[in-house]
Parts: C-alpha cells; sequence; structure tokens
C-alpha cells in the first residue's frame, strides 16, 4: 500500500566549497548518487549529503526582521509548499530522477551562528533535514520535489 505523495517545487539551490560560509545559489546541479552535490563542500560518504530546509523556514526567519536568502543557512536544497519539518528518516524524495533518502531530522548547533546573535534564534537546527542521495541525476530550480505517494522498494 503506498502513501499519499505530498508534492512541491525546488525554489533554490545552493552550493559552496568552504564551510561555515552562506551557499552560492545555482539554477542546477548534478546530485551524485552515494555522494551529494557535485562540487560542495559537504558531499562526502556519509549521512549528511544533502540539506534541505523549507522556504517558510526561510521566511520565519525574515520575519524577524533577518534579511536572509535561501543558502544562508548553508542548506543546499530550498523547498516550497513541503513540509519539511515533519518528513520522517527512511522517507523517500525525488526530483526528477533523482532519489534522496532523509537521514537526520535537525541538527545540533554547536557554535552559534550570526544568524542566530542577529534573531536570537535560527531554523536550521530545528527545521533542516539531511538526505543521501540513493539515485543521481541533475536537479533545477523549479522542478517538482514529490515525497512519498509509490511503493517502498
Amino acid at each position: 500500500m503506498s502513501e499519499q505523495a505530498i508534492t512541491g517545487k525546488i525554489g533554490a539551490i545552493s552550493v559552496s566549497k568552504k564551510k561555515g560560509i552562506p551557499k552560492t545559489n545555482v539554477p542546477e546541479i548534478k546530485l551524485i548518487e552515494n555522494w551529494g552535490l557535485e562540487g560542495d563542500i559537504h558531499a562526502g560518504d556519509w549521512h549528511r549529503q544533502v540539506s534541505l530546509l523549507a522556504m517558510e523556514s526561510v521566511e520565519k526567519m525574515r520575519a524577524k526582521g533577518v534579511p536572509v536568502r535561501p543558502g544562508a543557512f548553508a542548506e543546499n536544497i530550498t523547498t516550497e509548499f513541503i513540509d519539511i519539518p515533519n518528513l520522517t528518516i527512511g522517507s523517500r524524495v525525488k526530483i526528477g530522477d533523482a532519489e534522496l533518502e532523509i537521514t537526520q531530522i535537525g541538527k545540533e548547533c554547536h557554535a552559534k551562528c550570526a544568524i542566530y546573535y542577529r534573531a536570537g534564534d535560527c531554523v536550521m537546527p530545528r527545521e533542516g533535514i539531511f538526505a543521501v542521495v540513493k539515485r543521481g541525476g541533475v536537479i533545477r530550480v523549479g522542478d517538482s520535489v514529490e515525497v512519498g505517494g509509490w511503493e517502498k522498494v
């Protein structure tokens, strides 16, 4: 029995060559199976190959007076219209031909970031999620993002 599909879209794709800095927005990128986003510092053979955050979470911080953009939280994929923080570990996410599997919800923030010091809060530790690439492919801003709705293999 398959679950109901939830469909949203990619609002932004972001990458960086160094850790600890806001990522740069790009129009498209290649997801590499069992690795992550081509050219991104966080890609590798581990459980946090790709990070996702909802645009709605970015908007929460804007409402607190912080002028942030997608990628400012070091997320790779900023989605729209998907309740990212409430996905579960093991959920599958399809973007075009690519497929991700959610491996972690939130993360511990050891050192408070500039966003936290400005707003007294940061959404990434609570609302960001992480995934591994199960099937690679090129993804683009505007592509549909589908969560669930198909049989698990």
